[in-house]
């Protein structure tokens, strides 16, 4: 049979555009259909808009610690309407730039929501980025499914009274109370902006401490920070019921304690964008959470049809997503086999103030391979000597595989970890030793510099028994 494309992507976020322009880099016909943003979540309702709130939300601490260095500035008042503004300028024109580099590539560009006739058949009608486009129906050799994911509410009372991270980036206003749910990136990196910007939030989240999943003593040493930045945390505690009286919310959590605010955010978790795909026409596989069941090779359990991104619910960051469509164009179009990414050493960030970043294997996970070396040192930053922030610490710890001495992790919070990680994630990936640590020569004065100058061993951890 012939088919119209070589390759149909549906979802034009950071995945699948990846793929499309990598696969029109080996010649293939290729078509991209986007139903709601070009640059999907990302760049649209993701890092991108967070990253510059996160930024914006810095400035305020930036004048008060002027004075120690003999500024003197006056911290003025914040207009969140020039903010959002300003921000959406920016997507604006990276939005451009993502339909730019799909046109110059020789893409076709489909706008309108994708909904599969059979495995390569897939109708396009009318979406919110094209109420008025006349359907289409177009066929495909290879189609991949990039459409990422979208936020989840928990199943309350009033929860449809909260807003999630899509509604935060275009709050008419910034609301002077924010009730924010949810313990992971999203909860805390708004939970800053917010605060930075001059609201009362209090963090509700059901662990012990935030951020599950990262290591235990940077996981303390971040609560410790969200104090700091004067953010009422709730741990161990959920929502069960959301009312509002007037222009006031309030959030009943359960212990019976209540919170009232003028804004309530979930951040309770996403879940894979499947909705309205008409996968019931395709023999592809969904997981309990309604993630697309893939294999290594990203191929679903339809022949022909992949997925990549967020929505197969692996590792949900956007350069895995880059990584995992470059790979699949690559392995369907190119002539020499792919480069391999290293997946297990994926690094990641929390963008509070200050973030976190980490590499490889957490302490708890590292035991699992026997016994380990841990170095971990905790510290006031240099600025932070003169600004007054003395409790604004700067924590860093190294996951050391006590037989080979290979680094398996290494964690940092503080102001410059995602840049400072991102270096020490190439040396963790080359599977690089604590001596190569030791031998180089660090930077002074840096904070990075610490990562080479930890000598002293601070604990020893025993090998996990196998139960």
């Amino acid at each position: 049979m012939t088919h119209e494309f070589d390759l149909l992507v549906i979802g034009a976020g950071s995945g699948g555009v990846r793929c499309a322009r990598i696969a029109a880099g080996h010649g293939a016909r290729v078509a991209v259909v986007e139903s709601r943003h070009w640059g999907g979540t990302c760049v649209n309702l993701g890092c991108v808009p967070k990253k510059l709130m996160v930024q914006a939300s810095e400035y305020g601490d930036l004048v008060d610690d002027s004075h120690a260095f003999g500024w003197s500035s006056t911290r003025g008042t914040h207009d969140w309407a020039t903010l959002i503004a300003a921000k959406d300028k920016e997507i604006t024109r990276l939005n451009g730039i993502y339909v730019s580099m799909l046109e110059k590539a020789g893409i076709t560009l489909l706008t309108g929501h994708a909904r599969f006739v059979d495995a390569h058949t897939v109708r396009v009608e009318a979406s919110p980025l094209a109420p008025h486009e006349a359907p289409r129906t177009v066929t495909a050799k290879n189609i991949v499914i990039a459409t990422g994911s979208t936020p989840l509410r928990p199943d309350i009372p009033g929860a449809e009274l909260a807003i999630t991270s899509d509604e935060a980036f275009h709050l008419p206003d910034r609301p002077q109370r924010v009730v924010i749910v949810g313990g992971g990136y999203i909860g805390l990196e708004f939970a800053g902006i917010f605060a930075g910007l001059g609201s009362q939030v209090d963090l509700v989240y059901r662990q012990a401490l935030p951020l599950r999943g990262f290591d235990e003593d940077m996981r303390a040493a971040m609560a410790e920070a969200i104090t700091v930045r004067g953010i009422t945390q709730h741990p161990r505690c959920s929502s069960s019921r959301v009312t509002k009286e007037g222009e006031t919310y309030t959030v009943t959590l359960d212990n019976g304690q209540t919170l009232e605010a003028d804004c309530v955010f979930f951040a309770t978790g996403r879940k894979p964008k499947i909705e309205k795909l008409g996968l019931d026409k395709t023999s592809i596989a969904v997981g309990d959470l309604g993630q697309i069941k893939v294999d290594a090779n990203s191929q679903t359990t339809e022949p022909g049809v992949y997925a990549i991104g967020d929505v197969t619910d692996r590792i949900n960051l956007t350069p895995v997503a880059i990584a995992e469509g470059h790979n699949l164009a690559d392995r369907l179009f190119g002539k020499a086999p792919p480069r391999e990414w290293s997946f297990d050493t994926t690094p990641k960030a929390v963008f509070f103030s200050p973030p976190m970043a980490s590499v490889g294997l957490t302490e708890t996970e590292a035991a699992h391979h026997g016994v380990v070396d841990i170095y971990f040192t905790r510290f006031t930053p240099m600025r932070h000597t003169l600004s007054g922030r003395k409790d604004r610490k700067t924590v860093m710890k190294l996951v050391v595989q006590q037989s080979s001495q290979k680094v398996m992790g290494a964690h940092i919070l503080g102001d410059d970890a995602p840049e400072m990680l991102q270096g020490v994630a190439v040396a963790v990936t080359a599977g690089l030793t604590k001596q190569d640590f030791d031998r180089t020569i660090g930077i002074h004065p840096t904070s990075a510099e610490e990562l080479v100058t930890l000598r002293t061993r601070t604990r020893e951890t025993p090998a996990a028994s196998a139960s």
